[in-house]
């Protein structure tokens, strides 16, 4: 049988995914990522736990699939977006612990942008809104604070990446420094029209271009894994940020289509195909999954080793073919509100309880919870936004709050969807019809119906939830011959369960009229 293994290193735990040519998961582990927070507003990670980790968990699912790395034909890739990584080329060792996407230490970074007028610049190259969310701001932050880190990077001894890029080069024994379209689009330095980092962007922050890892499509050939490694080499075939891994894992390839993935924060894309489409409702512009055209033309063969090497250098000539957009809101507070209810407030013991304490009572009992923990994302953008429990009464309980909390995911994500609905119709499209979904809480059924309630309409379940690993096995699996064409995959694709709206459309109005009017007070 042919297999795929798909490494997917997320905020809070590094995992693997063996999956047949079916597309189905075949072995899974999984290993808790320790999430470190020197300051308010500051999160990091040891680089070194993410490679330990996700090494463990690729050699663990290898073993329980019961087979050898020989049987893998290849291997995917796709990771937690803008966490930033700067380690010593010739030593291999981190400079700083990683720097988390959830970190706002770049803010002040981000306000001299502002001040400058960079603003429109900023968006209409990168599509992205400038926020200390996104990695640019986070390796400046680094070069001006660890202590002859500017020298080094001058000298070129230094390399950047987002964890895709750090895991390809410690797989490869640091023969590889590359990273692909999605993950690039995410830094604030490339600009997303020409597929290439962007010199002015690199000069307003001042970063050398030195640093800056080669950008390939993101079904592409990246190397190989180096033997000793799992047992034997595996071609890397694909790298996807895990949110456009998600959008391609969940067959949306056509302008139009919208998934929101569940995870630590919530994600929402919706696929705007071969349009760049500015958004007017506070989303940004993104870039989606992207196929190379030869690959697209042929798949007999791959390209030979360093074939690829210029591409994605400032004014290098690129093979991506035409760029892929995706219109994207993120919620920085998603599942992680009911990590928050189990560590913070102690109200559960284990995540899996909070479905039974909120279905306790029959509703919030007014009560809304606003998770604005490290500030408010898409679309509001307010980083000095902090959590808020609106609603209180003297007959207020833990199961209240449990659900409000639980509830506070849809209301986020209703915002967006929102949102990205009023910008389509600006850009002459429908209205989303539904929403597909996927990640850990999307197996809450009390939050997928509360959610179809909110938008009022079908919320989609697939059969197989763990579609930002399915994805960049899917990208793998096009590399190597494994899967022909997109068409294929989307005859592949199967819902498990649709969950209709049941409440009247005032009352949703009203709900989320609520849920504004608490986003209002969480700024002070």
């Amino acid at each position: 049988m042919t297999y795929l293994l798909a490494l997917d290193q997320g905020t809070s735990s590094s995992r693997s995914i063996v999956f047949n040519a079916d597309g189905q998961p075949v072995a899974m582990a999984q290993k808790e990522l320790t999430q470190i927070y020197p300051q308010p507003g500051w999160v990091e990670h040891d680089p070194e736990e993410i490679w330990r980790t996700q090494l463990a968990t690729a050699r663990e699912a290898l073993a329980k699939a019961g087979i050898h790395a020989r049987d893998v034909r290849a291997l995917g890739i796709t990771n937690q977006r803008e966490t930033t990584v700067v380690w010593n080329r010739a030593t291999g060792l981190p400079i700083h612990h990683a720097i988390v996407w959830q970190d706002r230490r770049a803010e002040p970074t981000c306000v001299e942008l502002r001040q400058q007028g960079l603003a429109d610049t900023i968006q209409a190259k990168t599509g992205l809104l400038i926020d200390a969310y996104f990695s640019g701001t986070k390796l400046k932050w680094i070069l001006d604070n660890v202590p002859l880190a500017r020298q080094q990077a001058a000298n070129g001894e230094l390399a950047f990446g987002t964890v895709d890029t750090w895991l390809v080069w410690r797989l490869t024994g640091g023969a590889v420094h590359a990273t692909d379209v999605s993950n690039a689009s995410r830094t604030m330095l490339f600009n997303v029209r020409t597929n290439q980092w962007d010199a002015d962007l690199l000069r307003a922050l001042d970063i050398p271009a030195s640093l800056l890892p080669v950008v390939k499509p993101s079904s592409a050939h990246y190397g190989e894994v180096s033997p000793e490694l799992l047992g034997h080499a595996i071609a890397i075939g694909g790298v996807a940020g895990d949110q456009q891994s998600a959008l391609f894992g969940q067959a949306c390839f056509k302008a139009g289509m919208v998934k929101n993935t569940y995870g630590t924060g919530c994600f929402m894309l919706m696929h705007t195909g071969n349009k760049f489409q500015t958004s007017h409702n506070g989303l940004i512009t993104t870039s989606a999954a992207q196929i190379a055209p030869t690959l697209v033309a042929s798949r007999t063969a791959l390209p030979p080793e360093g074939a690829q090497s210029g591409l994605g250098r400032p004014g290098a000539a690129t093979d991506h073919g035409q760029p892929q957009f995706a219109l994207e809101g993120s919620v920085f507070v998603g599942g992680a509100v009911v990590q928050w209810l189990r560590d913070g407030l102690h109200a559960i013991k284990g995540s899996e309880e909070v479905q039974a304490l909120a279905q306790s009572v029959p509703d919030s009992g007014g009560v809304i919870v606003v998770p604005a923990f490290t500030g408010l994302g898409a679309p509001y953008w307010k980083p000095y936004a902090r959590g808020t429990i609106t609603g209180l009464t003297r007959g207020s309980t833990v199961a209240h709050i449990a659900r409000a909390a639980l509830e506070s995911i849809a209301y986020q994500s209703a915002a967006l969807l929102q949102a990205m609905s009023r910008d389509a119709v600006l850009a002459g499209g429908a209205s989303v019809a539904e929403l597909r979904v996927d990640g850990g809480a999307c197996i809450n059924d009390l939050l997928m119906q509360f959610q179809a309630d909110l938008l009022g309409i079908p919320v989609v379940r697939p059969a197989v939830t763990e579609t930002t690993a399915l994805g960049v096995a899917y990208l793998a699996g096009l590399t190597t011959g494994v899967f022909k064409s997109t068409g294929e995959l989307s005859a592949m694709w199967r819902s498990e369960r649709r969950f209709l709206p049941t409440l009247d459309t005032p009352r949703a109005t009203e709900l989320m009229a609520r849920w504004e009017h608490a986003v209002r007070q969480t700024v002070l």
